[in-house]
């Protein structure tokens, strides 16, 4: 008998742990809340390029599809048209300039976009006004150059992007490591009104955000390393439901592919989320190259009722798409 009580209990206990893991991680025991997801614009309204075969240096300037819009990426204009289409977020480039001011622009250097020379951290905002940074795309391997001429004096300054969006989100990619853009940005920040300061999220390398993170705890923040130790963590517990500290008031960008592994998927690992303050965000591919939801094919392979972020390159094409489909 007691040999009988010993072999049940070895089966139950085991079968009762795992009934709780599943319990404890599935959807369809979790309504799902009526809201829509939301969208990261990626740049704007901007011209898009093949991602084949890029590297972390390619001039994707000189390999755009053919223009179905007049718009430049990291633009006033292209951010006004992208929150128009229906982002909720837009997320664009920042850098230091030469007279410590921050610019907002894609690339390091300017040969490729624009018909200046070296580095933006070589000039000054001044100096960064007056090039034309639509001078370099083509979509023709160089036999024509469709927005040369018409980009001049619109590289904005990060204070005209604030300025011009007052009430709007954004998400703010700093693309350098230097010490002192964190150091700048941390006192240029201390200028903004709370309600403004509070609707930006940072991304990028480890030691700016650091400098901003330490001044201001309560921002959300997101690097790789961020996104590695968020992920990690919750995997070991997130069974149990507790979200981890570093899974805490932080933004991550998941690629689907990985998502669909993390406890809870979809709708309660949300929920988790929601409740700890982290903005949960998809991308396509794995990541490394801003692959977005770019068509209609690409919303397919969302969760029903999905409710997080969505990352696009064609806010102008996927925002009135979703728009069209919830009237």
């Amino acid at each position: 008998m007691g040999k009988q009580k010993w072999r049940s209990r070895t089966i139950l206990v085991p079968l009762v742990f795992i009934i709780f893991i599943y319990l404890n991680n599935s959807s369809f025991l979790v309504g799902t809340a009526d809201k829509p997801p939301f969208f990261v614009a990626h740049r704007g309204v901007h011209q898009t390029f093949p991602l084949t075969g890029i590297q972390w240096d390619t001039n994707t300037a000189a390999r755009i599809y053919p223009p179905e819009h007049a718009y430049l990426e990291n633009t006033i204009p292209s951010m006004a048209a992208a929150f128009a289409a229906g982002a909720d977020l837009v997320e664009f480039d920042l850098q230091l300039t030469k007279d410590g001011q921050f610019a907002v622009f894609h690339d390091h250097r300017l040969d490729y976009r624009t018909n200046g020379q070296g580095r933006v951290g070589d000039y000054t905002m001044a100096e960064l006004k007056k090039l034309d940074i639509g001078y370099g795309y083509t979509a023709d391997g160089g036999k024509s150059f469709p927005f040369r001429g018409t980009g001049i004096g619109l590289m904005p300054s990060l204070d005209e992007v604030l300025t011009a969006f007052p009430e709007r989100s954004f998400l703010v990619h700093l693309k350098s490591n230097e010490p002192q853009l964190g150091s700048l940005l941390v006192e240029y920040l201390r200028g903004l009104p709370p309600a403004q300061l509070n609707r930006l999220t940072f991304y990028g390398d480890a030691e700016p955000l650091a400098a901003i993170k330490g001044a201001f705890p309560h921002l959300r923040v997101m690097s790789k390393r961020t996104i590695l130790k968020a992920v990690l963590s919750y995997l070991v517990v997130g069974w149990t439901g507790y979200v981890p500290p570093a899974m805490r008031n932080t933004h991550l960008h998941l690629p689907l592919r990985y998502a669909r592994w993390l406890w809870g998927w979809p709708h309660r690992f949300l929920k988790r989320m929601e409740r700890a303050n982290t903005r949960i965000v998809l991308v396509l591919g794995d990541g490394r190259w801003s692959e977005g939801f770019d068509t209609e094919e690409d919303l397919a392979l969302l969760p029903l009722n999905y409710t997080g972020g969505i990352w696009t390159n064609r806010i102008e094409r996927i925002g009135p798409l979703v728009k069209g489909e919830r009237q």
